[in-house]
């Protein structure tokens, strides 16, 4: 039972409220990613300081320690930080992976709205947290609330998928593919200079914190205030009347192009090469070039100002199959650039690939798991796919960089490249087009 169209100006009011909700929750989700080496040294000198000999940090950094000894090659105790923060990151992305299935299912049973809002209270005790955190075993329990929470993009998705036809879809979840470059490229530039602002001595990082916590909560009373129920049962059904109710809480026929196992596995097989990749990338730029944190900062701030621009320019453009052909190549094509280029220039060149890749592989990924959904599944769908996507993203970089210093630079990313041709055969021999009619 299909539902009633938006109506054009409707559709501009909500997804208006959707990129303004998703570029202040990116935005804050961002201020964090620069800090954690200074943050998770912060704590490491703190509990140094105060003799506790079996705290939780101390106990994930011997393990680290004992993970990194086992490399044949030796890898420099500057590093240590760096991989603390590649922990906490793949925590993070697993527990994403546990909530988004259920975080979506609850969309479609109780509405995108109630389950965004419940999300954002969730992220607002995260957040809270943080600002309080004084001590290591507090800001972890940030992250694992954050994790356990985090719904905005998922539901976003759905949001964007709910109020566009078909014709719609593809340049709708380019929209929010942009929210994503456009706070990657200046979400972490602004959390590093409120990092330098000292508010509470106790906790240094109190002022980015804080900010953070403000963005948040003026989110959330934003959607509050403007966000209407978007999903489409709710525009069909008359709440009062059960036997309506029961017809639209049935699950539609809805006839598939592409399964979602296809996708999913897709998804996952992207994500694990990628996000192995990407978290290698200081690394490769300090062993070959000795970048700076600085200089690398402004290598990744070039890529998230290109896959922006490339966002609204060329990706809303392209069929969605197209986009992810054309990412999928990108990628491939610096995977193996990575692995030999030996010049500053070389690196320039696969940076921009990789920003052609952002751009493209996700948002068109997304766009056909949408596709792929009936209308009273889509939020539960799209959450199993984002699950599979966070899954990879747990594994890719412990498993790359376990490669990266067991086998040297060149072969890690032939064997990454090796696994994006793979995840190629998937795109070009099992996706197809979905059927617009």
């Amino acid at each position: 039972m299909a539902s009633d169209p938006v109506s054009q100006l409707q559709r501009s009011k909500i997804l208006k409220v959707i990129f303004i909700s998703l570029l202040l929750d990116l935005i804050s989700f961002t201020f964090i990613l620069p800090l954690f080496p200074r943050l998770l040294e912060f704590y490491r000198n703190l509990e140094a300081t105060d003799g506790s000999s079996n705290s939780v940090l101390r106990r994930i950094l011997l393990g680290l320690n004992a993970y990194k000894q086992s490399f044949s090659r030796p890898i420099s105790d500057r590093y240590d930080i760096v991989l603390l923060g590649g922990a906490l990151g793949s925590l993070f992305s697993l527990l994403q992976a546990i909530a988004s299935p259920f975080i979506g299912s609850l969309s479609d049973k109780y509405g995108r709205r109630t389950a965004l809002l419940w999300s954002m209270a969730g992220n607002i005790a995260s957040v809270a947290m943080w600002v309080a955190a004084t001590d290591f075993r507090t800001f972890l329990a940030s992250r694992v609330v954050g994790g356990l929470s985090e719904g905005n993009v998922q539901l976003a998705t759905a949001m964007a998928a709910d109020i566009s036809d078909k014709e719609q879809r593809g340049s709708t979840m380019a929209l929010v593919g942009a929210c994503f470059s456009i706070a990657f490229t200046f979400g972490p530039a602004l959390g590093a200079a409120l990092a330098n602002v000292t508010t509470v001595a106790a906790n240094p990082f109190a002022t980015a914190a804080g900010f953070s916590l403000l963005l948040i909560v003026v989110e959330t009373l934003y959607l509050y205030q403007y966000l209407p129920e978007t999903l489409p049962s709710s525009r069909k059904r008359d709440p009062s009347d059960v036997f309506t109710t029961k017809i639209a809480a049935s699950p539609e026929s809805h006839s598939r192009t592409n399964s979602h196992r296809l996708l999913n596995t897709t998804h996952f097989f992207f994500i694990l090469f990628f996000s192995g990749m990407e978290f290698s990338f200081p690394f490769m730029t300090y062993d070959l070039f000795a970048f700076t944190s600085s200089q690398t900062g402004r290598l990744l701030g070039f890529m998230g100002l290109l896959a922006a621009i490339l966002q609204g320019a060329v990706t809303r453009r392209l069929p969605p199959i197209r986009a992810i052909q054309v990412g999928v190549i990108s990628c491939t094509a610096s995977f193996f650039l990575l692995g030999r280029m030996t010049t500053e220039a070389g690196l320039w060149t696969a940076a921009s690939l990789l920003a052609i890749t952002t751009a493209t592989v996700v948002t068109g990924l997304n766009t056909l798991s949408s596709f792929e959904a009936a209308e009273t599944e889509r939020g539960g769908k799209l959450g199993n796919h984002r699950s599979w996507g966070q899954v990879g993203r747990a594994l890719g970089p412990l498993l790359f960089c376990t490669l990266y210093w067991w086998a040297g630079r060149d072969v890690a990313y032939a064997i990454g490249g090796a696994g994006m041709l793979g995840v190629g055969a998937l795109v070009f021999g099992g996706l197809k087009a979905p059927r617009t009619h």
